[in-house]
């Protein structure tokens, strides 16, 4: 048996233990930043400047432009809105085409702006190239992207491609522009520039939704899916919060020997500007291209519509002005104008769209579907 004093000086002891200060904790050991992926190395390459032969969806070809790449001459510049102006440099709805039997695709692009991507789209949709082929069939189908992650984009696109000579479609930034752009395949390769096609282009004026908000890479954008199906030059003349059926943009319209003009600008307008602005910019277009028909669009609605009953309104209000405007230039006796209705444009399930108001890719599709008839009956003949 221990003795008292053995006893009080153990308990002297546990007291002075508990009561001291913990040791300091030795921080973790801050992990090694990862180490950045290896820069895919370059094989050897014949470069081709895609500016030497052209692209399609670039309008206004024999007028003065600022930069080879903008949608809009430099004559539009302080006759459109500066916003419309400034969104007039992106390269959305551009297309290159040409034919090789290479097996290794590359690109070298500048892009004009920082900002690679946006809150609403990835940097591919925002600031990539998209590649399609014609397999053997002749059906347009995906092949590959670039991956931008600054300004300046020299990177392979594809590689281990099946051999045989095949025709290639390059897709352009949605919402960014390009300064420059070359495609490099190997030296030995075959490499057949192809012009841009001289068939009537079917030109849109639109939204952000026009523009490609926000589709996942540039072929996606429903613009790019029906000239696709119609094989078809396209136009897209879409203004991100800014197709608003501006007099200042028909006149550039009418300069288009269009295959069908599609005026998709409900998204940006209320039910007042509706009927202010569309029976004018349809006589101007009619008065400068009588046998050009005309496709109006109703705007989609929100995909949270359904449980935002002032959002439903809009989208009910707008419809009714632009179906007036149509009776209007039905009793008028103006032919060969067309309409799109919008209530299904995204689908019933909620699913068609990213924020509610741009589609994802799902949303384009559906819309290509719904467009796809309206322009065939419209094209018949053209």
């Amino acid at each position: 048996m221990r003795s008292p004093t053995r006893l009080a000086l153990a308990a002297l002891t546990l007291v002075f233990t508990l009561a001291a200060p913990m040791p300091a904790q030795t921080a973790p050991a801050k992990k090694a930043p990862a180490a950045k992926a290896a820069k895919q190395p370059e094989p050897a390459l014949a470069w081709h400047d895609v500016s030497s032969w052209g692209v399609e969806g670039r309008a206004f070809a024999d007028m003065e432009r600022k930069r080879w790449f903008d949608r809009f001459p430099a004559a539009a510049e302080g006759k459109v809105t500066d916003a419309v102006w400034n969104l007039s440099r992106d390269s959305a709805g551009m297309m290159v085409r040409f034919r090789t039997d290479a097996t290794v695709l590359w690109a070298d692009y500048g892009l004009h702006k920082s900002r690679i991507a946006l809150t609403n789209m990835t940097a591919i949709g925002t600031s990539g190239l998209d590649l399609y082929a014609r397999d053997d069939t002749g059906k347009w189908r995906w092949v590959g992207i670039t991956r931008p992650d600054a300004q300046t984009v020299r990177q392979e696109i594809i590689s281990g491609l099946k051999p045989g000579l095949r025709e290639y479609a390059l897709y352009l930034p949605l919402y960014n522009g390009v300064e420059r752009l070359s495609v490099g395949v190997p030296p030995g390769a075959k490499f057949e520039p192809l012009a841009p096609r001289a068939a009537r282009p079917i030109v849109f004026y639109g939204t952000s939704i026009t523009h490609g908000a926000s589709a996942s890479r540039p072929g996606m954008v429903h613009t790019a899916i029906l000239g696709r199906r119609f094989d078809r030059p396209v136009i897209n003349l879409g203004f991100s919060g800014n197709g608003r059926m501006d007099a200042a943009v028909g006149d550039l319209l009418v300069k288009v020997d269009a295959a069908v003009y599609v005026i998709d600008c409900l998204p940006n307008m209320s039910a007042a500007l509706v009927r202010e602005r569309t029976l004018p910019l349809v006589r101007q277009l009619r008065a400068a291209r009588p046998d050009t028909p005309i496709i109006l669009v109703e705007d989609r609605r929100n995909t949270n519509s359904w449980i935002l009953p002032a959002r439903d309104k809009h989208h009910t209000d707008n419809h009714a002005a632009l179906r007036e405007a149509f009776a209007a230039l039905k009793k008028e006796g103006l032919k060969n104008v067309h309409y799109v209705e919008g209530d299904d444009l995204l689908g019933h399930d909620a699913e068609g769209a990213t924020d509610g108001s741009h589609p994802n890719d799902l949303g384009f599709v559906r819309q290509a579907h719904l467009f796809e008839p309206v322009l065939q009956a419209a094209l018949a003949g053209r």
